[in-house]
C-alpha cells in the first residue's frame, strides 16, 4: 500500500513532461488530472456555445473540490475562447436581448453566491446582481428583463444568549424559495407560496412559470413529494396543480403555452423519474406517454408543436429521438454511435443539436450536428494526454440470472489480453439501486474502469434486476427483497465471466459505492466463498440501524423495501452483512466519508467490529473528514483510487503481500 502511495504521488509530481515513446494504460495519476464539459448552451441566434470545463485541483497541492471555467465556441469557425477562469462557474445562459452571458459564482471575496455577467466580446466579469443568501438557481424571462431566482430564505438571528447553540435535529430548516427582480429596478419579490422550491421554467409568453416544490427541505421531500405547479408571474400565486405523486425530473412548456410535459416515476412506488407525461397547464390529471417502453427519458425539450425532443437509455445505450405527445405514438430514434453516452443535450432557434457526450476513451466532451447533417461533430478535446493512451476493449454483454431474467451488463477486457489466459476480476457494483451503467466513459476515482484493464484485470459493471433504463417494470423487480435476487444477478454475471474462460474463479474482486457499497459487504460475508477481495464505499451493513440514521427513510420505504423496518427486524436483519460477518473470508477494505449524511458512517464501523471481532480476516477502515456521500476533494479522490488498487493488487495479484 506505501509504495503504492509513495510511487503514484512520484508519478504525479513528474507530470507529463516526458513524452511516451509508446502509447501506454491509463493510471491513477491521469484520472486525478482530466477534464470534462460540464455544461454548454446556444446563443439566440446559434453561432455562438457557451460551456464550461471542469477542472480538478491538484492532489499533491490542495485537497479541494473541483471547479467550472468558461468558455466560448465559435459554431462556423470551429474556435474556442478561454473565458472565465476563476471561481466556479455554473448555470450559464445567454440573457435574452442582452448582449452577455450570465452565471452563478463566488469568488474569494464574496460571502455568498450571486450572478455575474459578461460582455460576449470579452473582457472582466463583473457582478449582476446579489441577494442577501446564495442564489441557486435561475432563468431569464423571454424578453430577458426579469430574473426569476431561487435562494435559501434569509433569517433574522437574534443574539445568542449563552456562548454555544446546539443543534436541533430535523428543526428550524431553512427553505429555499423563488423570487422576482428586474436586477437595477428595485426589491426581489418573493413567491407567495409555501414550500421548498428547486427549479423554475418561464412560459414562452414570460406570464407564468412552472415552479418545483416540496413541503420541507428534508432531503426525502425532495425525492418524494414534489409538486409541480403553475404560477402567475403578475400575482405571483398559484393558478393550478399538476395531480401526480412520485419523482420528479426535468418539465418544460408546450411552444404555445397550453401544455406542459413533464419526466417523472410512473407512480409513487416507481424508484425512477424515467417516464414521460403530458398535462394541460389548467393542472388535473397527466397523461402518461408510452407507458410499457422499455427504456428510460432523461431529458426533454419541446421545441417543435406536437412533439418532444429527448434522449435517454434501452439498457446499456443511449438514445436521442423524437416522441409525439398524442399518447400513441411510439418514439422515433436519431442514428447515433453505439458506446456514446449522452448526458445533456440542447437545441438551437433553428433545430441544431449540441450534445455532452462520453465514451469508451474519453469523459465528456461537447458534440454539435453538422450543418444540415444528422451526424454529430466532436468539438472539444479536454485531454490531449489521452492521445498517449491505449484502451482496452469494452462491451455490453448480456447474460441469463438463475431464474432465466436476462441481465445485461458492461465488461471492459485486459488490455493486451492474451487468448486462453484466464484474468483477475474486479466487479464493480451500482448505486442506487435506481441507476445504471452507460456504455460510455466508466473510469473514475472509485471505477477502476481502464485503470483497472491496463493493469492486466478485467472490469465487470452488472446492471442487475432493479436497474433503470430497461422501462418500469424491470426497475420494480427487485423491491422488497434487499440483498435477494438482485445480487444473486452479480453473481451469477461472475459466474458467466467464469464459464467464458476470461476469468480466473479464484481471483475476483467486489467494490461499489452506497447500495454498491451494500452489495460489497453482502459479497463478502454472505458469498464470502467466491470473492477474493472487496474495497466497500460509504454502503450499508446494517438494515435495522441504517434506517434510524438516514436522511431518506421514505424513499427507502415506498420504492425499495415496501414496509418498515419495525414491521420486520428480523427480515432486514438477516438482510445485512454484520449478520453474516462471522462467516467473512474476503479480505475487505472500508472506506467512508466522516459527514455523509445518507449512509451514517457508523454502518462502516460496524462492519469493521463485527469482523475484527469476530473473524482473523483482515480489514481496514479508513475515514475521510469533511467528505459526505461519496468523495469530493482532490487528495481524498487520489488516495481512494491509490487505496481500491493497491488493495486488489494484493489479494487478487499477491502484489505487496508480505
Amino acid at each position: 500500500m506505501q509504495t503504492r502511495l509513495f510511487f503514484g504521488f512520484l508519478l504525479f509530481l513528474s507530470g507529463f513532461s516526458i513524452q511516451a515513446q509508446a502509447l501506454r494504460g491509463l493510471t491513477p495519476v491521469d484520472i486525478a488530472s482530466l477534464k470534462s464539459i460540464a455544461s454548454a448552451t446556444w446563443s439566440a441566434d446559434g453561432g455562438t456555445i457557451a460551456y464550461t470545463v471542469r477542472v480538478q485541483s491538484d492532489p499533491t497541492v490542495e485537497n479541494k473540490p473541483s471547479r467550472a471555467e468558461l468558455h466560448l465556441l465559435n459554431v462556423a469557425s470551429g474556435a474556442s475562447t478561454s473565458f472565465v477562469t476563476r471561481g466556479n462557474v455554473r448555470l450559464v445562459s445567454f440573457r435574452p436581448g442582452h448582449n452577455v452571458i450570465t452565471f452563478l459564482n463566488r469568488l474569494e471575496n464574496d460571502k455568498v453566491t450571486g450572478l455575474y455577467q459578461i460582455g460576449l466580446s470579452g473582457g472582466e466579469a463583473s457582478l449582476l446582481y446579489k441577494f442577501e443568501t446564495s442564489i441557486s438557481g435561475y432563468q431569464w424571462s423571454p424578453d430577458g428583463k426579469t430574473l426569476g431566482f431561487i435562494a435559501t430564505k434569509p433569517e433574522v438571528k437574534e443574539k445568542a444568549a449563552l456562548p454555544y447553540s446546539p443543534v436541533l435535529y430535523e428543526q428550524n430548516l431553512s427553505v429555499q424559495r423563488i423570487y422576482m427582480v428586474e436586477p437595477g429596478q428595485g426589491e426581489a419579490r418573493e413567491l407567495t407560496v409555501d414550500g421548498h422550491f428547486s427549479a423554475l421554467e418561464w412560459s414562452p409568453d414570460g406570464k407564468k412559470l412552472i415552479c418545483a416544490s416540496a413541503p420541507t427541505s428534508l432531503v426525502d421531500d425532495s425525492y418524494m413529494s414534489v409538486t409541480l405547479s403553475i404560477v402567475d408571474v403578475a400575482t405571483m400565486k398559484v393558478l393550478s396543480t399538476i395531480d401526480h405523486q412520485g419523482k420528479k425530473g426535468d418539465a418544460q412548456w408546450s411552444p404555445d403555452g397550453t401544455q406542459i410535459a413533464f419526466i417523472a416515476a410512473s407512480d409513487l412506488n416507481d424508484p425512477t423519474a424515467g417516464s414521460l407525461f403530458v398535462a394541460p397547464v389548467t393542472g388535473g390529471k397527466p397523461t402518461i406517454l408510452q407507458k410499457d417502453w422499455e427504456g428510460m427519458f432523461e431529458q426533454i425539450i419541446w421545441q417543435d408543436p406536437g412533439q418532444v425532443h429527448f434522449i435517454g437509455s434501452t439498457g446499456a445505450e443511449s438514445v436521442y429521438g423524437i416522441i409525439k405527445t398524442d399518447a400513441k405514438s411510439k418514439p422515433v430514434f436519431q442514428s447515433i454511435e453505439k458506446g456514446f453516452a449522452i448526458s445533456h443535450f440542447e437545441l438551437a432557434a433553428n433545430g441544431r443539436g449540441l450534445f455532452l457526450a462520453d465514451s469508451y476513451n474519453h469523459p465528456t466532451e461537447l458534440f454539435i450536428e453538422g450543418a444540415g447533417q444528422t451526424a454529430i461533430k466532436r468539438m472539444t478535446d479536454s485531454n490531449p494526454v489521452l492521445k498517449e493512451i491505449e484502451f482496452a476493449k469494452q462491451e455490453v454483454v448480456r447474460y441469463k440470472a438463475k431464474d432465466g431474467l436476462e441481465i445485461e451488463g458492461i465488461l471492459i477486457r485486459p488490455l493486451h489480453e492474451e487468448s486462453g489466459k484466464k484474468y483477475p476480476l474486479i466487479t464493480i457494483v451500482h448505486g442506487g439501486p435506481e441507476a445504471h451503467f452507460n456504455n460510455g466513459w466508466l473510469t473514475g476515482y472509485s471505477n477502476p474502469g481502464q485503470t483497472g484493464a491496463a493493469e492486466g484485470y478485467a472490469v465487470f459493471y452488472p446492471n442487475y434486476r432493479g436497474s433503470n433504463g430497461r422501462g418500469v417494470k424491470f426497475s420494480l423487480t427487485s423491491q422488497g427483497d434487499p440483498a435477494g435476487k438482485e445480487f444473486d444477478d452479480v453473481v451469477d454475471g461472475v459466474d458467466y465471466l467464469i464459464a467464458s474462460g476470461l476469468v480466473d474463479a479464484t481471483k475476483v474482486g467486489v467494490t461499489g459505492g452506497s447500495y454498491g457499497g451494500y452489495a460489497t459487504g453482502w459479497l463478502s460475508t454472505r458469498y464470502s466463498d467466491r470473492f477474493a477481495a472487496g474495497v466497500m464505499f460509504v454502503g450499508i451493513s446494517n438494515n435495522v440501524s441504517k434506517w434510524g440514521t438516514t436522511d431518506i427513510p421514505k424513499e427507502e420505504y415506498l420504492v425499495h423495501a415496501r414496509k418498515w423496518v419495525y414491521e420486520d427486524y428480523d427480515f432486514f436483519l438477516k438482510r445485512s452483512p454484520v449478520y453474516y460477518a462471522d462467516q467473512c473470508k474476503t479480505p475487505l477494505l472500508i472506506m467512508h466519508g466522516e459527514d455523509d449524511p445518507r449512509v451514517h458512517p457508523g454502518q462502516s464501523m460496524e462492519l469493521y467490529r463485527h469482523i475484527k471481532s469476530r473473524t482473523t480476516t483482515p480489514v481496514e477502515l479508513v475515514f475521510y473528514p469533511g467528505e459526505g456521500h461519496g468523495n469530493a476533494n482532490s487528495t481524498a479522490r487520489y488516495d481512494y483510487n491509490l487505496r481500491l488498487m493497491s488493495w486488489f493488487d494484493k489479494y487478487l495479484k499477491g502484489i505487496g503481500k508480505s
